[in-house]
């Protein structure tokens, strides 16, 4: 008898977008949580000068960034977000299945449903970038 050929399954992507200044366990857990659904994980981290265009101004500069994100174990590739409309374009280039946003996010990338799974995730609660940096300001101006 000849053994029965299996069909090989494709891997399945996800892509998400962020900055991930001061990198931290909320962005861990995100990425874990993308990763126990899908197979390959595709992280865009917004350029310094993006971030800039939507009035961010991050602490940790873009390569840096960059290096963090690129050494979680869950991530498999990590690419520039330059500008808003580009991600229509990563979604065919990168053969995505699921665009996946946090929860804050929620409704903002429904148009690319035609094209991808579009996934809002919960944020994980008590912790951000924008609270670390307002916590260590407070902290700062406390013992000046």
């Amino acid at each position: 008898a000849r053994p029965m050929l299996q069909p090989v399954r494709r891997p399945t992507v996800a892509l998400t977008y962020g900055t991930y200044d001061l990198f931290h366990i909320g962005h861990v857990r995100l990425f874990e949580r993308i990763r126990e659904r899908w197979d390959r994980l595709i992280v865009a981290v917004s350029t310094d000068e993006f971030n800039a265009i939507k009035g961010k101004r991050s602490v940790v500069p873009y390569a840096d960034r960059v290096a963090m994100v690129s050494a979680c174990r869950w991530v498999d590739e990590v690419f520039p977000e330059r500008r808003w409309d580009q991600k229509a374009d990563d979604i065919r280039r990168w053969g995505a299945d699921a665009l996946v946003m946090g929860s804050d996010w929620t409704g903002r990338f429904d148009d690319f449903k035609p094209l991808c799974e579009v996934v809002y995730l919960p944020r994980t609660e008590g912790v951000s970038s924008t609270a670390l940096k307002a916590d260590v300001v407070a902290r700062v101006h406390a013992s000046i």
